[in-house]
């Protein structure tokens, strides 16, 4: 019988001429910056109530200095967290695309069988038109199933309720931003920002669900690299 690895060194590598590098500190740095989705999302819904209220005033035929007043501040904060949710997507893609990498790299270590996808796709899929809906959370369940610590069971929910949720917010977000676009009097504004935010809200969501994703996939990892090798059979 053989136990775990206590020494914090990694394992020798699974395949010959592999290397296996900690995700660590890049999946603490993508689970920050995920924080920070959620923060500038939040955000975002507080703008976009904001924004639909006052429309809602103004559709009900609601006039004067108070509520042109409102509308101004509405549309610059809706302004604001537009910029602020750029920025922080912006700078998380980066980080989380590295993590990513790092971990898909690791798991061919752990088992070369385990993926369909050359690794190329780990970050072209993000980017390649109707594929990007599905490649991704293949590539992320292969790492994920490669990843899993020697004997222990195989759980989708994590990496699915995330993803479902990740294509339901941007699917919405798109459909948001055309009625936004499109909108010419006040009630459509008012609907608009309605839908805008339940975008929003179900991106708090997904963004809770990846960092969960993000911090167990990273600890499965570090895990199955302190122990080792897959223990031979013992002969009887």
């Amino acid at each position: 019988m053989t136990t775990p690895m206590t020494s914090p060194m990694p394992a020798p590598p699974f395949v010959p001429g592999a290397v296996l590098r900690s995700p660590v500190g890049l999946g603490r740095a993508t689970a920050v910056l995920l924080g920070l989705v959620i923060a500038t999302d939040l955000f975002a819904c507080f703008a976009d109530l904001a924004e639909r209220n006052v429309a809602g005033d103004l559709a009900d035929g609601v006039t004067g200095a108070g509520v042109l007043h409102r509308a101004d501040h509405a549309d610059a904060l809706y302004r604001v967290a537009g910029l602020t949710q750029a920025g922080a997507l912006v700078a998380t893609a980066v980080v989380y695309l590295c993590w990513l990498w790092r971990v898909r790299v690791n798991a061919e270590v752990f088992d070369q069988s385990a993926h369909s996808m050359r690794r190329g796709w780990t970050i072209g899929a993000w980017f390649c038109p109707v594929v990007n809906l599905w490649f991704p959370r293949r590539i992320v369940l292969e790492a994920w199933d490669a990843s899993v610590p020697w004997g222990a069971r195989i759980r989708h929910a994590p990496v699915n309720a995330w993803w479902t949720l990740w294509i339901i917010s941007l699917l919405a977000g798109r459909f948001a931003s055309m009625s936004w676009r499109h909108a010419g009097t006040p009630g459509l504004l008012r609907s608009a920002a309605g839908q805008m935010l339940f975008s929003d809200a179900v991106d708090v969501a997904a963004a809770i669900l990846a960092i969960v994703v993000v911090v167990h996939l990273t600890r499965m990892q570090h895990r199955k690299a302190l122990a080792g090798q897959v223990p031979s059979p013992v002969s009887g």
